[in-house]
């Protein structure tokens, strides 16, 4: 067997599968694009599922990479076994609706044994397949593997709900007697151990799994696809020869660097082994664009952190020590993944700061925690495991594993219940997998050619060449198909003077552009005139270019760390995703708001070219979010900004119009979205900031409402009026909104303040007018309005002052709200008047002899209540 280094494993991939027709992809960035389901890439086939559904078609069908991926859902087993990982890389070659069972066994067997390539003994090889899958036992066979190696198992099967399925065959890696016993049950009850290692799987996409149906009933896929995974790390280890990945070059510097960081030489021990993984995890995905926070892939990527901080000082290591360790990845790792090196000085400021972040509360929350410890009878309550956790920075796992290393536990439960709204957050932060997309037999079938034409022409005659029940593709075409972004253009599609409109336009998995019209009658050979609404057209360019300026503008104002997280831009507005370390201020929205004015005023002549894919990663390129390119590309040129991009634009910025940012929003896990307008939109600035203008029509209707009741109580108020407000048309709209807001929430305070105490002073001033009211007895059974409990309360004591002996019973109605205060000398029981009387309006309350405070909601009882507690007075004084 050949001894290989990492970087001559992953060559050797490459070659290998290049040399078989494959097009070699390169690992996408661990961030999903528009894939809510995970918060990392987690497979070698996530980005490429449009691929396997059959959504699109790949110009080569044959396809290799080697995927980035990061899962956490087996975090706590990180550092106690040989194999599992945060971080690794998988190694995959993909066919779609190419080659399938044969070739996939036959060119796994050469790459594993033959010499030049990894070079295996075969006779260490094993394979499982799935019960019923002859097929795949005969080719096995037929390589090399003997009958007694081939292992069925129902466990060989691959499927996530409906869509794409098949049988697998999993391959796997004798180590010998060194690594355990030589017993057959490990591989046919799939039980984890050290001697027979998985290194590759191979997934036979054959059939459509469909709810309701049983396996041997699912229908055959239109398209059979070859989906494979094998783990580096693990083949590093074998081709190595070492007894872990963890002593492979991959993980071996690292180590390293720990124990002479840490004075504590490596033995296997399970701390240095997290830390050199999940500094692997954090260094990758913070150069993919992730950051630190409190929800999502944010919480996943602090919670890494901090267990490698809190390993480190459980090995002696009292100061920030991971920005060296993540440098040391950035070298071990740049020759493989080259874009780590440009994001390395983002990389190291990112865990720096998030570092001396966590070790600022660390010292606190550790004391804390050992008090619990010594406190908590066994176990940590679930009150304080929050506290740490929403306080100090401690997530439920950290406090967990410290108790543990004391003997003691945690009320898991009794935190869950103090999360409230956060109790979601750590069930969230683990990936979640949903199905993929049916393939559609007709779509992948249609192979005619389809010409876009929309780059120097709005309208067209142009013959049906394919009629489907939504819509029609046609020869040529003006409309534009959503892709990279940008909405589809809208329009009409005309045939003798009956016209109909154009709802969508979608590209079909060869990529002809489909018109989704509707239910219709038109028939292929047809001839029709197809039209692009000019308007929405330009509208959509200006954004679109709108767009690239503002991506641009980010980059020289916030860093080269930024990357774009997904747009959206149509003929009403556009949105921009990006990520960040932390929310950009009003001052860096201005100044990128003014960037791009200035640019567009400018008058830059937009220029456009084609060129092969490394013609434009030599010239710099920037690519579009989660778009996949072909080895021809178009490049968009702005001045400032070369992008890769298949959208529409302007000729020159100063087509753009004007910009105005309307809005910037966090969506969590460190990406912010800004929504802006262009050209003749900006005067639709005021239908984004509704919501400012709802809040500040409340509040002046709130102004209004109490003027006039001060003034029916003739009560002097004063209110400085700020007038209309006048939209500028930029972001500036934004920020005077908003002080103007928060200026008229804080007048409107104060109003209200000084109503009330004008109010209190008026009704405590007219107490003659009050004391007029007594009965016989010298009691005063009074009904009040709009009083405060407090201002209730001076009122009953000053009103006793004054009638010596008697009852007094106060009513108040404020709202829909009633209180009744009751004060007694003595001879009638204040708490049970006030009880008895409260009974009436559907309220309750009670109190001392001399005093009792009840409430109620039933204001229309309000004077029956009254007239309970007079005659209750006068037919029983004492009462």
């Amino acid at each position: 067997m050949r001894q290989l280094d990492a970087n001559e494993i992953r060559k050797i991939w490459r070659r290998f599968f290049a040399e078989r027709g494959h097009r070699i992809e390169e690992s996408a960035g661990l961030v999903p694009v528009n894939d809510p389901t995970l918060l990392f890439i987690n497979a070698g086939i996530a980005p490429l599922k449009g691929y396997f559904d059959g959504s699109r078609i790949p110009k080569n069908p044959r396809l290799a990479n080697i995927q980035k991926c990061i899962r956490t859902n087996d975090i706590e087993e990180v550092g106690k076994t040989a194999r599992h990982h945060t971080f690794f890389e998988m190694l995959g070659n993909f066919s779609i609706g190419d080659y399938f069972r044969d070739e996939a066994i036959e060119w796994a067997y050469e790459i594993l044994t033959d010499e030049q390539y990894y070079g295996m003994d075969p006779d260490r090889l094993y394979v499982t397949i799935y019960p019923t899958d002859e097929d795949s036992r005969q080719k096995w066979i037929e390589v090399g593997i003997p009958a007694e190696r081939i292992i069925a198992t129902e466990e060989n099967y691959w499927e996530i709900g409906e869509g794409p399925s098949g049988p697998c065959t999993e391959i796997f890696y004798d180590r010998g007697d060194a690594f355990g016993e030589h017993d057959l049950d490990l591989l046919k009850k799939d039980i984890d151990n050290d001697r027979f290692v998985e290194i590759w799987n191979i997934v036979f996409s054959q059939f459509n799994a469909k709810e309701g149906l049983s396996r041997e009933e699912y229908p055959e896929l239109p398209n059979k696809n070859i989906d494979t995974g094998m783990g580096l790390e693990r083949m590093a280890a074998i081709l190595q020869d070492k007894k872990t990945n963890f002593e492979t070059d991959l993980f071996m510097p690292l180590i390293d660097m720990i124990a002479d960081k840490s004075g504590v030489s490596y033995d296997g021990q399970k701390s240095h082994k997290i830390i050199a993984d999940h500094i692997r995890s954090v260094v990758f995905a913070v150069g993919d664009g992730a950051t630190f926070g409190n929800e999502g892939r944010g919480y996943v990527l602090r919670r890494l952190l901090r267990r490698a901080v809190k390993h480190g000082r459980q090995l002696g290591i009292e100061g920030p020590f991971l920005v060296d360790l993540a440098q040391k990845t950035v070298a071990m790792m740049k020759e493989a993944y080259p874009n780590l090196e440009k994001s390395s000085e983002f990389i190291e400021k990112m865990v720096i700061k998030e570092e001396e972040k966590f070790l600022e509360t660390l010292k606190e929350g550790d004391n804390i925690l050992k008090e619990l410890i010594e406190k908590g009878d066994g176990v940590i309550a679930g009150a304080d495991a929050f506290k740490l956790y929403d306080t100090y920075g401690f997530p439920l796992e950290l406090t967990e594993e410290y108790a543990e290393a004391e003997g003691v536990t945690v009320d898991r439960e009794g935190f869950k219940d103090h999360m409230a709204m956060q109790k979601e957050r750590a069930r969230k932060a683990r990936e979640k997998t949903t199905s993929m997309s049916m393939q559609n037999a007709d779509f992948l079938a249609f192979k005619g050619e389809s010409e876009f034409i929309g780059y120097r022409t709005l309208s067209t005659e142009s013959t049906i060449i394919k009629t489907f029940d939504e819509g029609v593709v046609t020869a040529q075409t003006p409309f534009y198909a959503e892709s990279g972004g940008q909405l589809a253009d809208q329009g009409t599609i005309t045939r003798n003077g009956m016209t109909f409109s154009v709802e969508d336009v979608q590209r079909l998995p060869n990529g002809q552009h489909f018109h989704i019209i509707g239910e219709h009658d038109l028939h292929e050979g047809e001839t029709v005139h197809l039209q692009v609404d000019e308007r929405a057209r330009r509208r959509t360019m200006a954004h679109h270019s709108a767009t690239h300026l503002l991506y641009s503008g980010l980059r020289k104002l916030l860093g080269e760390h930024i990357g774009q997280h997904g747009s959206l831009v149509g003929p009403d507005y556009l949105r921009f995703d990006f990520n960040h370390h932390e929310f950009p201020s009003d001052e860096t929205v201005l100044a990128l708001e003014k960037h791009v004015n200035e640019k567009i005023a400018e008058d830059i002549e937009v220029g456009f070219e084609e060129g092969t894919i490394e013609e434009a990663r030599d010239r710099g390129a920037i690519a579009e979010f989660g778009e996949k390119y072909e080895d021809t590309v178009r490049m968009v040129d702005m001045g400032e900004t070369l992008d890769l991009c298949g959208g529409t634009h302007v000729e020159k910025t100063s087509e753009i119009g004007r910009v105005a940012i309307v809005s910037i929003e966090s969506k969590g896990s460190g990406i912010y979205r800004i929504i802006a307008l262009a050209g003749e939109r900006v005067d639709a600035v005021d239908e984004f900031l509704a919501g400012f203008l709802e809040n500040l029509h409340h509040l002046e209707n709130k102004v209004s409402a109490i003027l006039e009741e001060a003034e029916a109580e003739d009560i002097e108020l004063s209110f400085d009026d700020p007038g209309a407000f006048r939209f500028e048309g930029s972001y500036n709209d934004v920020i005077r909104l908003r002080k103007r807001l928060a200026k008229m929430q804080r007048n409107v305070r104060a109003l209200e303040k000084e109503f009330e105490t004008k109010r209190k002073k008026r009704r405590l001033a007219d107490i003659d007018e009050y004391l007029d009211q007594k009965d016989e007895a010298g009691n005063l059974v009074l009904k009040t309005e709009g009083l405060d409990t407090e201002t209730l309360k001076s009122l009953a004591d000053r009103l006793t002052e004054k009638i010596g002996e008697g009852v007094v019973f106060l009513a108040n109605h404020t709202g829909d709200k009633l209180v009744f205060i009751c004060k007694s000398p003595g001879a009638v029981h204040a708490g049970n008047l006030v009880r008895e009387a409260a009974k009436i309006a559907g309220g309750g309350g009670g109190g001392n002899p001399d005093f009792a405070q009840a409430g109620a909601k039933d204001v229309d009882k309000l004077d029956d209540t009254l007239r309970f507690v007079k005659e209750k007075l006068r037919e029983d004084p004492g009462a």
